[in-house]
């Protein structure tokens, strides 16, 4: 747009064809600018969009009086500066006038008069007055649609992968690439049939992990959805309320009472008190006014005000952290776990094969033989139903922690729960309430706490969302003053002031006025001794919001006390503190407030131990050094979650502002609170929907019980998959054949491990410590249970090979029986790590079993896909492996405790 003088009226304006014909508002109105007093030119807006009265008021600022030719240079420079920021190009007309009108000042005023500040508008106070007018004025839709376009959505970026590409990630994984391998090899010998049966194992595993990620992620945006934000926004000269994703860089909006800033902002005018707990961790409350800045997520407790939007989206102040959010990673122990199963039965398996292939060289067994002998190997050592039992597990876990009010976002998250040792709390509405509260109250001059309490509460606000006298109303209902004096007049709190005021009448009908506000402003308004003062400091200095109520006669104010108020501990923190502690999991305090707060909140709840010096953490810090980490910045958490890592622990972090998000990923398991912003949300592993550490405290039991049953499938499997490798290589030396066929390896693996899966549901004793995967351990568990297996399987062959002199295709059915029936009884076995008498197996756990016998003996009697036996040949192998269930329970006792594996 572009101001031009008008050098006549608005008929001879209108006559040379200046005005334009579209997008103007009062296009006929013409404006006067007024200039030492004088009627000075006119001028209208060509193309202007805005409304007229915003153009008088510019130019109305525009006085320049007893000002230098220079200062008047000045002044026009810096006004020019303004419009050209705010898209208004000046021409030389109106240049031209402003110079002029200088000139004119100076020859017709030689001694220039000095000016009151009642009737002369200084350089600054013009230039503020018209940059604020330019503000107020905000964004046309057109400007608003092109910014969104250019810029994006005022949101976040959602951190999960694709739909498609989540997917196929499915398929790529230790398990899938070798199920994946053995497809192929199974094509080109020409197996379809095993190969299909390969391929539907495939995809169920993908399938099962898809679709239970998935519903964690549905539940995790539906919970997202109903907190979506809106704005007030100026737009085309009209208040509209609109998505806050919809918000540009440019809009003029409202922070009203209640409301989320959605955006970063500048306040032009007005002045409102903001909770910015969920940014940055301080409990208490700050009050900018005009000319402040304030960011994305903060709430408003008080007050209205008028603000520029400055950025959006990943561009705010803590939308930054995004980057550090994306970057941030850290491997789940299951993760860990599997690749490092899969990759010690590789080895394994690749040592075995090469002595079965030198072997068969030295034999010179025919390659017909050879390649289904080596392809035989290589399905015996993929523990085909792990991913899927791990993600069965973590679901069942998830559906069980959802009626709990824990939403985990991702299934390993489950798990993982069990296995933190290091737990970072924030403060601010996890160990507090989030909610003042009066901590203290000091009278003064001769009143007592009732009435202190009494009096501040005429000055407090009764309902709405003022924490501040919501506090202390609640105080003074506790503790009631029975000669208060009676209310005649409230008068809200005021931002500018930072006060509220009441008007009321004691017994004898005398008016009183009660003052209730900060403390420093109360002492401006009625004075305060050294004693008051130095008492203000120490509370202060401890970290409490100080408030200071004065009362008297409206001319004579005097102070009657200070009220102390604090976010105080829920009633539950302790406690559930003290519950971690026994579960061996240790606690420490993580928080942006100051030490001395912090230092408080963690006595109150049972925290012991120091406070970590402000500064920069120590690289080598170690959770056992301290149990509170104060004022700590966003990038301080992120190290320090980092350095517990680095020492060895599995850190679980607790947050919910956004600055807590980084720390959030890159925990083992992130845990977002209740109130948490959207940002914390998609970074952390659980979301609890409940305040506390209730939720937190059954996450970490939830997590220990199904880490057991993950733990009793992975040694179950271990054992199985080290004694079938050791099997083919001995039944290899017996026979010199190989004793089990690619397609009855395929059949074992759906009887064996699919059935299994049942593991998911049964009873287990979770550990009463932070439970890990030591693979070592595991690895040599199963080694020796696996050679009890082995001892097995190795009998039945014997029988069958030199007792019954069975011929090989009917000693292949005597074995792959025998090996099955033997799983079963590995199964429970293991399944407990203490006696047989322990914890009775689920119903689905023993229908599992139910149907995997009666499955392979339907198989073997009938003659499907292996030569028949007998039903009595079967019974007495079942029989077999009854004995060996309870022989294999008295040798795991020893092994688990010289493993220390509970």
């Amino acid at each position: 747009m572009t101001l031009e003088p008008c050098v006549a009226d608005e008929e001879s304006r209108r006559s040379q064809g200046s005005y334009s014909s579209t997008n103007q508002i009062n296009l006929h109105t013409v404006l006067r600018c007024s200039l030492l007093g004088h009627h000075g030119p006119l001028f209208v807006a060509s193309s202007f969009s805005r409304p007229s009265w915003t153009i008088w008021f510019l130019l109305h600022t525009l006085r320049i009086e007893g000002r230098s030719l220079s200062k008047r240079a000045q002044f026009q420079r810096a006004v020019s500066a303004k419009l050209n920021e705010c898209g208004v190009s000046l021409k030389p007309g109106l240049k031209d006038v402003l110079r002029f009108r200088a000139r004119m000042n100076m020859t017709t005023n030689a001694t220039p008069k000095a000016s009151s500040k009642s009737d002369a508008i200084s350089d600054a106070e013009s230039a503020d007055a018209l940059g604020k007018a330019l503000d107020l004025v905000g964004l046309t839709s057109k400007q608003a649609a092109s910014l969104l376009a250019k810029n994006g959505p005022n949101s976040m970026p959602d951190t999960f992968a694709h739909v498609l590409r989540n997917a196929l990630l499915k398929f790529w994984a230790p398990v899938p690439w070798l199920l994946e391998a053995s497809m192929v090899l199974q094509l080109v010998l020409h197996k379809y049939v095993e190969a299909g049966i390969i391929a539907a194992l495939l995809v169920l595993n993908a399938a099962l992990a898809f679709v239970q990620e998935g519903r964690a992620q549905a539940t995790l945006n539906a919970l997202k959805s109903r907190l979506a934000l809106n704005a007030s926004v100026l737009r085309d000269a009209t208040w509209k309320i609109i998505p806050a994703a919809q918000l540009v860089v440019g809009d003029v909006v409202k922070l009203s009472l209640g409301e989320v800033v959605a955006a970063d902002v500048h306040i032009l005018d007005g002045s409102v008190e903001l909770d910015q707990s969920m940014l940055t961790g301080e409990s208490l409350p700050v009050e900018p006014g005009a000319g402040a800045d304030t960011f994305s997520g903060a709430l408003v407790r008080r007050g209205e005000a008028s603000a520029r939007v400055t950025a959006t989206g990943t561009r705010t102040k803590f939308g930054q952290t995004a980057e550090l959010v994306r970057t941030a990673h850290a491997v789940s122990s299951q993760q860990r776990a599997v690749l490092k199963i899969v990759r010690n039965l590789a080895f394994f398996n690749g040592g075995v094969i090469l002595l079965m292939g030198i072997y068969a060289l030295s034999h010179s067994m025919p390659w017909n033989e050879v390649i289904p002998l080596f392809l035989t190997a290589v399905l015996a050592a993929i523990p085909v139903g792990l991913p899927a039992t791990f993600t069965l597990s973590s679901a069942i876990g998830a559906r069980s922690l959802a009626t709990l009010g824990v939403l985990p976002t991702r299934l390993s998250a489950v798990d993982e729960a069990g296995t933190i040792d290091v737990l970072c709390v924030d403060k601010t509405g996890t160990l507090t309430a989030n909610q003042l509260s009066v901590a203290s109250i000091s009278p003064m001059n001769g009143f007592n706490e009732a009435q202190v309490l009494g009096i501040a509460a005429l000055a407090s606000s009764v309902g709405g969302e003022d924490s501040e006298d919501a506090a202390v109303r609640s105080a003074a209902a506790q503790k009631p003053s029975p000669d208060n004096p009676k209310l005649v007049v409230f008068t809200a709190f005021d931002p500018a002031k930072k006060t509220s005021e009441a008007t009321a009448t004691d017994a004898g009908g005398q008016a009183l006025k009660i003052v209730k506000g900060a403390a420093a402003t109360i002492f401006g308004l009625a004075g305060s001794d050294a004693g008051a003062s130095a008492m203000a400091a120490k509370l202060e200095a401890q970290g409490f919001r100080l408030l200071g109520v004065a009362f008297g006669l409206p001319g004579s104010l005097r102070l009657i006390g200070m009220i102390a108020l604090s976010d105080p501990p829920r009633a539950d923190s302790a406690s559930l503190i003290s519950e971690l502690t026994t579960l061996g999991v240790r606690t420490v305090m993580v928080t942006g407030d100051a030490p001395a707060t912090a230092a408080i909140v963690a006595t109150e709840v049972g925290l012991e131990g120091p406070t970590c010096p402000a500064g920069s953490i120590p690289a080598s810090v170690k959770p056992e050094n301290y149990s509170v980490f104060a004022s700590i910045p966003p990038e301080g958490k992120f190290a320090l979650v980092k350095a517990f890592q680095k020492s060895g622990h599995t850190v679980g972090m607790c947050g919910d502002g956004a600055n807590d998000a980084p720390a959030l990923r890159q925990a083992q398991i992130g845990i977002a609170v209740s109130t948490a912003t959207d940002v914390a949300k998609s970074a952390a592993g659980v979301v609890l929907t409940e305040a506390g550490l209730g939720g937190i405290v059954a996450a970490i039991k939830t997590g220990r019980l199904i880490f057991q049953r993950i733990l009793s499938y992975t040694l179950r499997s271990t054992t199985k998959k080290i004694a079938q490798l050791l099997f083919l290589a001995i039944g290899l030396l017996m026979t010199g054949q190989a004793v089990i066929t690619p397609l009855l390896m395929v059949i074992v693996m759906i009887t064996g491990d699919l059935f299994s899966m049942a593991y998911a549901t049964d009873r287990v004793r979770p550990s009463g410590t932070p439970n890990s995967w030591d693979i070592g351990k595991i690895t040599a568990a199963g080694a020796v249970l696996g050679m009890g297996f082995l001892v097995f399987s190795t009998s039945v062959l014997a029988v069958g090979k030199y007792k019954m002199r069975l011929d090989i295709d009917h000693l292949r059915t005597f074995c792959i029986i025998g090996v099955v029936y033997g799983s079963q009884a590995v199964t429970y076995a293991i399944r407990d790590r203490q006696h047989l008498w322990g914890l009775r197996p689920t119903k689905w756990l023993v229908m599992s079993t139910a149907a995997d016998i009666l499955f392979i003996s339907l198989l073997a009697n009938r003659g499907i896909e292996m030569s028949p036996l007998p039903l009595r040949v079967l019974g007495l192998e079942l029989l077999a492996a009854t004995v060996f269930y309870f022989a294999l329970n008295f040798v795991k006792i020893p092994v688990f405790r010289s493993l220390k594996l509970t």
